[in-house]
C-alpha cells in the first residue's frame, strides 16, 4: 500500500483525488492547500475524514509518513515542490508542465537522478484511446510514409479565470498561456508522431485579454522535421480566444492518405477509398472533460503499477524531454518575432 498525500486543492487535484480514491495499490492520506479550508474539504470527500489536512507541502511532509505526493499546483510551484519531494526519498507525480524554464528543468533532472524515488509526468492524453488508435494506424503503415501534420486547439478562457486564480496570467507564475497551459498535450502528441523538429518558427499574441494578463492567449508555430525537397512539416495553432471549448483537431498527412484525431473520434482515409473510415472511442470521458480527453486514470494507474513492479515509466521526465524542448524552441522564436 502506498501513502500518498495531494498538494494542491483545485480542479485538477479533485481529478487526481477521485482516482487515487478508488486505487486498490494506494491509500490518500493527506491533502494540502494554502486555503486550509479547501483541504479539509478534501479530507472530507476523498478520504472519508480519515486524512489530515496542511497549509502546506513542508508541514505536510514533516507530520506525514508518506511514499509519495501529487502536485496539483500552480505551475511555478512544480519543480520547487518536486525537490523536496524527491530530496526525502518520495515518489512524485506532477501535473504538467514539467517546468517553466530551462534552468528549472535541469535543476529537476538532478534531484530526480539523485533520487532513488520515481518521478511521473500527467501526460495523460497519451493514454487516450484516440491516441492509442492513431498510433497503431500509423505504425501499420496505414497512410504510408509521413508527410506531415496540423494542430489546432482553440478554447474559451476569459478574464475570471486568470484574475481570480491569483497565479494565472502572470509569466513569473504561470511560465505561459495558450501553448503552455492548454495546448501543450496537442504538441506532445504531434511530436510523438513527427519526431524532433529540425526547424521552428512561431509567433504569438494577446488578442481579448490585452491589458489583464501577460501571457499570450494565442500562439502558432511552424515546424520542419526534415529538410530537403519534400520536407516533412506541420502547423501548430492554438487560441484561448475562442468562444467555447471545441475538441482539439490533430491530424497526420501520409503519402497514401491521412489520420484524424478529433475529440473521441479518428477519421482516417487511405488513398484511392471512397469514404473515410470512423473509429469512436468506448471509454467514458470521466473524470476528463470531453475537449482534453480521459486518461488521467490510465496515466495515474500504470505510475503506481510501475512503482510496484520497477517497470520503466512511460511518462518520466526523459519521456517530456523532446515536448518540454521544443514548446521552448516556439516561445524563444516566438519571443524572438515580437521583439
Amino acid at each position: 500500500m502506498v501513502r500518498v498525500g495531494v498538494i494542491g486543492c483545485g480542479n485538477i487535484g479533485k481529478v487526481h483525488s477521485m482516482i487515487l480514491r478508488e486505487l486498490k495499490e494506494v491509500r490518500l492520506c493527506a491533502m494540502a492547500d494554502i486555503r486550509i479550508d479547501r483541504a479539509e474539504e478534501f479530507c472530507r470527500q476523498y478520504t472519508e475524514g480519515k486524512g489530515h489536512a496542511y497549509e502546506s507541502l513542508e508541514e505536510m511532509l514533516e507530520k506525514e509518513e508518506l511514499d509519495g505526493i501529487h502536485i496539483c499546483t500552480p505551475h511555478f510551484c512544480h519543480v520547487p515542490m518536486a525537490e523536496i519531494a524527491l530530496k526525502k526519498g518520495l515518489h512524485v507525480f506532477m501535473e504538467k508542465p514539467p517546468a517553466i524554464n530551462r534552468l528549472q528543468f535541469e535543476q529537476l533532472e538532478k534531484s530526480s537522478l539523485k533520487s532513488g524515488a520515481r518521478l511521473g509526468i500527467c501526460f495523460q492524453n497519451r493514454y487516450n484511446e484516440t491516441t492509442k488508435k492513431a498510433t497503431e494506424l500509423i505504425e501499420e503503415g496505414k497512410i504510408g510514409a509521413l508527410r506531415g501534420g496540423r494542430a489546432f486547439v482553440t478554447w474559451h478562457r476569459d478574464a475570471p479565470y486568470y484574475t481570480e486564480s491569483g497565479w494565472r496570467g502572470k509569466l513569473e507564475s504561470e511560465g505561459g498561456g495558450a501553448l503552455m497551459n492548454q495546448s501543450i498535450h496537442a504538441l506532445d502528441l504531434l511530436l510523438r508522431w513527427l519526431g524532433r523538429p529540425v526547424r521552428t518558427e512561431a509567433s504569438m499574441r494577446n488578442h481579448h485579454l490585452k491589458g489583464i494578463v501577460e501571457v499570450e492567449d494565442t500562439l502558432e508555430a511552424y515546424m520542419e522535421f526534415t529538410q530537403g525537397k519534400d520536407p516533412v512539416r506541420a502547423s501548430f495553432y492554438a487560441t484561448t480566444a475562442y468562444v467555447s471549448d471545441a475538441p482539439v483537431l490533430i491530424e497526420i498527412a501520409g503519402e497514401r492518405g491521412f489520420i484524424r484525431v478529433e475529440g473521441d473520434t479518428v477519421t482516417y482515409q487511405e488513398a484511392g477509398e471512397m469514404e473515410p473510415v470512423i473509429w469512436r472511442s468506448k471509454k467514458s470521458l470521466v473524470p476528463g472533460k470531453s475537449y482534453w480527453g480521459s486518461g488521467h486514470e490510465a496515466c495515474i494507474h500504470d505510475f503506481y503499477d510501475c512503482v510496484n513492479t520497477g517497470k520503466a515509466y512511460g511518462n518520466d521526465l526523459e519521456s517530456v524531454r523532446l515536448t518540454f524542448d521544443t514548446m521552448m524552441d516556439i516561445y524563444e522564436s516566438a519571443g524572438s518575432e515580437e521583439k
